[in-house]
């Protein structure tokens, strides 16, 4: 397979100046993480100390193989939102007694583990990962339930948290839940509905309506231990199925309980040498424009991402702005579909389609490298059928049935959004770089069309135009869409699966194509209608 030229000029000022303004902006989602990192604060993380309680990630820690890897996901949900930088919650891709799994874990030091709605949206994710991808799902449970002040928000969507836990079941999918303190009301589902429920001695508190409820509710008075303790669920009820003498010991029974599933991955694995890239990693930092308006040349990053930066390229003379080929990562197989130039004309549409197409022929997973403005707009492109183009790429994308894995790296505007299988269009994983832009266009061009559009209504009207109005509104849309189509925004409200620093993407990308090969790995040939 051939090699890509990859090499930078990584001496030039644009090197340098792309490489500032980058850092500058992994410097931001790093104070973000580090508030996720923070749990509930200084008070907090040493009331739950006192307790002589583990906090939710030295749980998660211990339970990992060690010296095995984690993905953390959607780490900055709610930043800068009114409630806590990463939602009161930790969800994950890791190794427990050598099995991949969905790892989710609820924050005590974050107003009791309590879920709100962004909560509630990293939950579900954690959920849908877990069923596409095949992979057990373990929680770690320690949570008061719905954030009541915002029950209106959670309670209603939130049964599908319930359902899914069953249909995971059905799908023999295994669900463990480790139960560290309260699980109370729709929280006590949790170990309810896992088929492996371990509580902890003295700790784990489960039950539907606690001693203050139930008193009110029948006039009955009770124990925490009496309505929902450990001992009682494990002698009495039956819903604890094993009973730890503390949370260590709940941790190994996690993984005895992952190490005696006899699980067996579906996919078909790596098949190529997973030799690192030619190229030095720390160089993606000046690859990528500080103007987000100019193009970035994505093969450099290929060289940086692919094993041995091998690629074969697929009509690299037809359809320009737009890259596909064939490599592999840390081993597996993968086609690669990367936005040259940002433009989707009619030729890149018909290229992608066909390449689509032949990836779901060859069963092999789809890496898109986002950073398109969208399909070419006017007269010209109209009558030569963008829309019908556009279409077909949108269809194949639609109903490709081999995982795809997303990288928002610059731009991801209007349909070119959709046609590169962005979050509506449900890849196993996307992922964004902290360069990231999402929105329907850009800030300037959205105001501008606003601004046309208003003027041709004062004509309409017969009304002077106000120029001095109107310069303040395209200023107020301009600045708004340039605040939510950032990526912290984005991440933020749970529309991808995580921020992630450029340099580390391979080995990410390495985690997630090893995640969906939990599953079966398999194209297909049905379709629906290709207009002509």
């Amino acid at each position: 397979m051939p090699t890509l030229d990859g090499a930078v000029d990584a001496a030039s000022d644009e090197f340098k100046a792309n490489e500032a303004a980058l850092l500058e902006q992994i410097a931001q989602v790093e104070k973000l993480q580090a508030e996720a990192l923070a749990g509930g604060g200084e008070k907090y993380v040493a009331r739950h100390r006192k307790r002589d309680k583990l906090l939710v990630r030295e749980r998660l820690e211990l339970l990992l193989d060690r010296d095995s890897a984690f993905l953390e996901l959607s780490m900055l949900s709610a930043a800068n939102t009114e409630f806590h930088t990463g939602a009161s919650s930790v969800h994950g891709i890791g190794v427990v007694s050598g099995v991949e799994c969905v790892i989710s874990g609820h924050d005590p030091t974050v107003r009791g583990g309590s879920s709100n709605p962004y909560t509630l949206g990293k939950s579900l994710r954690a959920q849908d990962l877990a069923k596409e991808n095949r992979l057990p799902l373990v929680n770690l449970v320690e949570s008061g339930g719905a954030d009541l002040p915002n029950q209106a928000n959670v309670f209603v969507v939130g049964g599908k948290w319930f359902r899914n836990m069953t249909q995971l079941s059905k799908l023999r999918i295994p669900t463990v839940a480790l139960v560290f303190g309260s699980s109370t009301a729709g929280g006590a589902y949790v170990p309810g509905m896992a088929d492996y429920a371990v509580m902890v001695k003295e700790r784990a508190k489960v039950f539907l309506g606690g001693p203050p409820l139930v008193k009110m509710a029948t006039g009955e008075e009770s124990t925490d231990e009496e309505l929902g303790g450990a001992e009682m669920h494990s002698r009495v009820s039956g819903l604890s199925d094993y009973l730890a003498r503390d949370e260590l010991d709940a941790i190994r029974i996690g993984r005895q309980i992952m190490a005696h599933l006899n699980w067996r991955k579906l996919g078909y694995g790596p098949t190529e040498p997973a030799d690192t890239p030619q190229f030095d990693p720390n160089e993606m930092l000046g690859l990528v424009p500080s103007d987000p308006k100019k193009p970035m040349d994505m093969r450099p990053i290929i060289a940086r991402i692919a094993d041995g930066s091998r690629f074969d390229e697929y009509k690299r003379e037809y359809g320009t702005s737009l890259i596909t080929g064939w490599a592999s990562i840390h081993g597996y197989p993968v086609g690669i579909i990367a936005n040259q130039q940002g433009v989707l004309f009619s030729e890149e549409a018909h290229k992608a389609t066909e390449f689509i197409m032949l990836c779901n022929s060859y069963d092999q997973p789809i890496i898109f490298l986002h950073n398109v403005t969208g399909y070419m707009v006017g007269k010209q492109y109209e009558q030569r059928g963008i829309i019908k183009d556009g279409a077909k790429m949108i269809n194949a994308v639609s109903n490709s049935t081999v995982p795809h894995i997303g990288v928002i790296c610059g731009s991801s505007y209007g349909a070119g959004n959709y046609g590169m299988s962005g979050q509506s269009y449900n890849p196993r994983f996307l992922f964004m770089w902290p360069s990231a832009r999402v929105s329907v266009m850009g800030g300037e061009q959205l105001a501008g069309v606003m601004s046309i559009i208003n003027r041709a209504a004062a004509e309409r009207r017969g009304e002077p135009f106000d120029e001095e109005h109107d310069a303040m509104v395209r200023q107020m849309i301009e600045n708004q869409i340039n605040q939510e189509e950032q990526a912290i925004y984005m991440t933020a409200r749970n529309r991808d699966d995580g921020i992630i620093d450029p340099r580390d993407t391979r080995t990410v990308l390495g985690i997630a194509l090893s995640a969906v090969h939990s599953n079966v790995v398999e194209g297909t040939t049905e379709w629906g209608i290709f207009r002509m």
